[in-house]
């Protein structure tokens, strides 16, 4: 059986809590924006004159030489000396509160939805361990390149399957975010991934 649009009418019915008007723009921003800070590494990092492996020594005599003054060799203003206000590990996380990412996952899921985006199945899984077999199961629902299929689990066979196709993820109802809604050109899901993703629109 081939996939079926998933229509505004069709998600309130599944018990969607879909956004109305402009709400929630805002808070996908900050939700996506948090995302992509938190998977930075921060681990950038520059050595101050302190640390800098050289001598305390200093490199000639205070007078007399002609030159001019100076105290150590790891001055920043020599070269290999150390770094002025340089990088250091940092932790580039911020916060959400849980209400944000609510609304920001439900804004999402709303504008995918009317744009008609979300496609519904019955199941997905794959019948051979073979990304050909893949390939061609989900060529049955959509033909679009980069899919994002939604179920409440897969076997092993499936995830295996899958694990070539770059454009393809595999996310199930309750670990799927608000920025892998927005990535692809067509969501595919299940229908106990439906229900799944109902009740995380609407918990309290």
């Amino acid at each position: 059986m081939s996939a079926t649009v998933l229509t505004a009418d069709a998600a309130r019915e599944a018990k969607i809590t879909l956004v109305e008007g402009g709400r929630g723009t805002q808070a996908v921003h900050d939700v996506v924006v948090a995302m992509r800070a938190a998977r930075r590494s921060g681990s950038a990092n520059s050595k101050t004159k302190a640390e800098v492996a050289f001598s305390g020594a200093k490199p000639w005599r205070q007078k007399g030489t002609g030159r001019a003054r100076a105290g150590y060799r790891s001055s920043p203003i020599w070269r290999s000396g150390g770094v002025v206000f340089g990088p250091k590990p940092r932790d580039y996380s911020k916060k959400v509160s849980k209400t944000v990412r609510r609304l920001a996952f439900q804004k999402a899921l709303t504008e995918r939805i009317n744009a008609g985006d979300v496609l519904t199945i019955d199941s997905f899984a794959v019948t051979e361990l073979k990304t050909k077999s893949f390939i061609s199961l989900l060529q049955e629902h959509t033909d679009a390149k980069k899919v994002l299929l939604i179920s409440d689990a897969f076997d092993e066979n499936t995830y295996k399957a899958a694990r070539n196709i770059k454009p393809v993820l595999l996310a199930t109802a309750t670990d799927v975010n608000t920025e892998q809604l927005l990535a692809f050109d067509k969501i595919l899901v299940t229908g106990r991934a439906l229900e799944q993703l109902a009740g995380r629109t609407t918990r309290e």
